[in-house]
């Protein structure tokens, strides 16, 4: 990989990455189920009629959406609105990788190597030791919802292992479709119209813009040069630099915010990373490399589980 093709990857992960903050901008003003619903009408309209759907069943198309997307960002918008800070939440979404790892294991028999297995395990070490520093400084219900949030898109990632390789752009828009329409019916059952009515009157510019970086940016342009990478380079030459997501997240949210994690958290947040970075880097082999684009040989993690943040998408 040349220097500005790593560039563009560093590029990507810092746009993942800023992306939390972007999106605890725009839950300021707008109920969390309302801005997910209005995110995804924005990610797939006009997109949707540019882009052409991925070669696998309308159910399947169903399923991931409903895990990766209106699951995981339906809980994470939530967890960030109970007051889970963005950059914490964008490094303990990472504990989907080793979700991933495991639900692979029971659904599709992929057996997991010795790696892979030490990788949960100095991940798992690492959430728990996250929740024991955020147990003694604030309430553990938001850190519990993004680790479902984190299950969420690692059952969505078993998914789209199991339905074979797809763009991950395709998938994005396609899948998207699921979301607007259940997520309007929750806003409206759980945070009530009155709630809704008051954030749509409150959206104003820095909520236009918070879904303008979230639809376009994240989503649209993020994938689009993401699978470009992956289509050109070997997976494993790729899918590292996501492990910077949650760097890039955690300095924009400093810088943002003024976040700054306890001790605790931060060692947490190291040991998970160890974790995740074990369970996803492999040594190379001859024909392991060969240039792959979505879903990875079988056996391996596939793309999404590799990567972090699907607030990212």
């Amino acid at each position: 990989m040349r220097p500005r093709h790593a560039a563009l990857a560093i590029l990507v992960t810092a746009i993942w990455g800023s992306n939390f903050v972007a999106i605890r901008i725009g839950l300021d003003d707008i109920p969390p189920l309302l801005f997910l619903s209005i995110r995804f009408v924005v990610v797939c309209v006009p997109a949707v009629f540019f882009v052409k759907r991925p070669a696998i069943a309308w159910r399947d198309l169903a399923l991931i959406g409903i895990f990766v997307s209106l699951g995981q960002f339906s809980l994470l918008y939530i967890a960030m609105h109970l007051g889970m800070p963005p950059g914490l939440s964008s490094l303990v979404l990472q504990a989907q990788v080793l979700f991933t790892v495991v639900l692979a294991a029971l659904w599709l028999r992929e057996r997991p190597s010795r790696r892979q297995l030490a990788g949960v395990g100095v991940g798992a070490a690492g959430l728990a030791v996250i929740a024991i520093g955020r147990g003694l400084t604030s309430p553990l219900l938001p850190l519990a919802v993004v680790v479902l949030g984190a299950v969420s898109w690692s059952i969505g990632n078993v998914l789209t292992r199991r339905a074979g390789r797809v763009s991950g752009l395709q998938l994005t828009v396609w899948s998207g479709l699921v979301v607007p329409v259940p997520a309007l019916a929750l806003s409206w059952l759980v945070e009530g119209p009155e709630a809704m009515a008051a954030g749509l009157s409150a959206f104003g510019w820095e909520a236009a813009a918070s879904t303008a970086y979230t639809a376009y940016l994240a989503s649209l342009v993020g994938y689009g040069i993401w699978n470009t990478l992956l289509s050109r380079f070997p997976v494993a030459s790729v899918t590292p630099f996501a492990m910077l997501v949650p760097v890039f997240g955690m300095v924009a949210a400093a810088i943002a915010f003024r976040e700054r994690p306890t001790l605790l958290e931060l060692l947490g947040g190291v040991v998970l990373l160890a974790g995740v970075a074990t369970a996803v880097l492999r040594r190379r082999t001859s024909g392991a490399d060969a240039p792959a684009s979505g879903v990875t040989a079988p056996g391996r993690l596939s793309e999404p589980a590799a990567q972090a943040g699907s607030p990212s998408r």
